[in-house]
């Protein structure tokens, strides 16, 4: 007779668990709890019944790991891992997962929207037309707007959102180039963009950068002001990743000198921001040398009604991929950080 496990999501997310008994199967039962900001909300008595964790927003600290004794799979219901103590769950033999293809089209739409929006002046028309004071009938002489075929559209990480990106980067005429040390060789010509062998080579062809790899120890701070200081004159920056991967300060320092045009921003290092950054400051504030340039978004690029069916349905199979058939599925090895 197959064993019985239990999994738990800790947040109460969903009204029912209908799907995931439907998805895991009669072996496996289903618990929720009424965890709000921390694991370590939840009773004890919980914490000791799961095999196997899903969590959307909460982190998964040593501390935490340490209340539930019988745990073999965590699952981080998104793509970011970076809240996960994969460490210590190493050390206890918990696999870890994530679920990296449930949001792809919807990051990648917004992060060339952004892109292209910025590049187009949208901010920048909409701010000057609006309130008691409106800018002249006509055209803005400012170095933000750019035809796109006359640009390199340079995406850092080409993993799946990356990939997603180049393709409409492409499709809307953008020269791409891209940097990823991971990918075996032919992965551009898969797709029809330009590799480049370093950092630098990309922000030095970049008259855009879209940021796409994961949040790591490697790749915390990768971009900051030395690699921002090489990009094309006039640059866009997009980062729809992770905050902590771009250095907020050299952000600033590159918009307010005027060499860094725009920036598009989904996330920042601190969500939410408190105590609230200087850019973000002058953002809410309105102050003019950042009219027309800095778009911020809360940590939304993932949202559609679909994407949140699909967190949903794919944490779920991956669940039951390895806690209850034993393969490997979305499984992040300890090493990749």
């Amino acid at each position: 007779m197959q064993e019985q496990l239990t999994v738990l999501e800790p947040e109460s997310l969903y009204p029912d668990t209908l799907l995931e008994q439907r998805v895991m199967g009669p072996t496996v039962r289903i618990l929720q709890g009424q965890a709000k900001k921390a694991l370590m909300e939840l009773p004890d008595e919980l914490c000791a019944q799961a095999d196997g964790l899903m969590t959307l927003r909460l982190a998964v600290p040593k501390e935490a790991l340490a209340r539930f004794p019988k745990l073999k799979v965590v699952i981080r219901m998104g793509v970011g891992y970076d809240r996960v103590d994969r460490a210590y769950c190493a050390e206890r033999g918990i696999t870890v997962c994530n679920v990296p293809d449930y949001g792809t089209q919807e990051v990648a739409d917004t992060a060339v929207t952004l892109a292209a929006t910025l590049r187009r002046g949208i901010p920048l028309y909409h701010d000057a037309m609006r309130g008691p004071s409106p800018c002249a009938w006509g055209v803005i002489q400012n170095p933000i707007v750019r035809r796109f075929d006359v640009q390199t559209f340079g995406v850092l990480g080409l993993g799946r959102i990356g990939t997603a990106a180049a393709l409409r980067a492409k499709a809307l005429g953008f020269r791409v180039v891209f940097y990823d040390p991971h990918l075996p060789n032919g992965a551009d010509r898969a797709i029809g963009v330009t590799r480049l062998e370093s950092l630098e080579a990309l922000m030095e062809a970049s008259d855009v950068l879209s940021i796409h790899t994961p949040l790591t120890r490697n790749t915390r701070g990768l971009v900051g002001a030395a690699q921002l200081a090489r990009l094309k004159e006039g640059a866009v920056v997009i980062n729809t990743a992770r905050g902590p991967i771009l250095d907020l300060d050299a952000l600033e320092a590159g918009l307010r000198s005027g060499r860094i045009a725009a920036a598009g921003l989904d996330v920042l290092p601190v969500e939410p921001p408190v105590p609230e950054p200087p850019l973000l400051q002058a953002y809410r504030a309105g102050e003019d040398w950042l009219r027309g340039r800095l778009i911020i978004l809360p940590h939304i690029a993932f949202h559609s009604p679909e994407a949140w069916d699909d967190i949903r349905l794919k944490s779920a199979e991956t669940m039951r991929d390895v806690l209850v058939r034993g393969l490997r599925t979305n499984v992040i090895p300890p090493e990749s950080d």
